[in-house]
């Protein structure tokens, strides 16, 4: 076996996000890299947060958070998001906040895209809580979408490798999905 074993505490790449929420009557975001979409329909993404954090309060006080994809335009105030506590610093200011049909829940006008969620269940781990949130509204910049799609290059997307703590961009595309293998089928 050419493999060598590793620490079991192992991170994957992930995508770098900010998660938005009303705390305290103020917008406030936090960066967060713990996100995945975890169910089709209706569409669900859940978000990792540990729970010494200021935004689960917020989660928790008004049952809904926005989660908002920046590109590296942003980078310095993505990564200024996770470094201060929105315990101790107002983050309202850094970004142009708008909002959904949900009115609680703040999104960002420079992210290319941004997801308005209301919060489905919340799991409590030993460390984390697990916030999973219903996808009520999606809103893309302009030039990131074609035919109501996300073009991933465009959004210029951001992704996170740890434990090495860097930031990283999208490269190329090399194939499509669930259409590649079907060169083996019947073999």
């Amino acid at each position: 076996m050419d493999k060598v074993k590793i620490d079991n505490n192992v991170f994957i790449p992930m995508p770098v996000t900010l998660v938005g929420c009303l705390l305290k009557g103020k917008a406030n975001f936090m960066t967060a890299g713990w996100v995945s979409r975890v169910n089709a329909n209706p569409p669900h993404i859940g978000i990792g947060i540990h729970r010494s954090h200021a935004t689960p309060e917020g989660i928790i006080e008004n049952n809904t958070f926005s989660v908002c994809f920046p590109d590296r335009a942003s980078i310095l105030r993505v990564d200024y998001c996770g470094i201060v506590s929105g315990k101790d610093t107002d983050k309202s200011k850094l970004f142009t906040s708008f909002y959904g049909e949900l009115k609680t829940a703040p999104m960002i006008e420079e992210a290319s895209l941004n997801l308005e969620c209301s919060l489905v269940q919340t799991i409590d781990g030993a460390s984390n809580y697990f916030f999973i949130g219903e996808i009520k509204g999606a809103y893309a910049s302009p030039e990131c979408h074609e035919n109501g799609r996300i073009n991933p290059k465009k959004a210029d997307f951001l992704l996170l490798t740890m434990p090495d703590n860097t930031y990283w961009t999208l490269g190329e595309s090399i194939g499509q999905a669930w259409r590649m293998g079907k060169q083996l089928v019947n073999k």
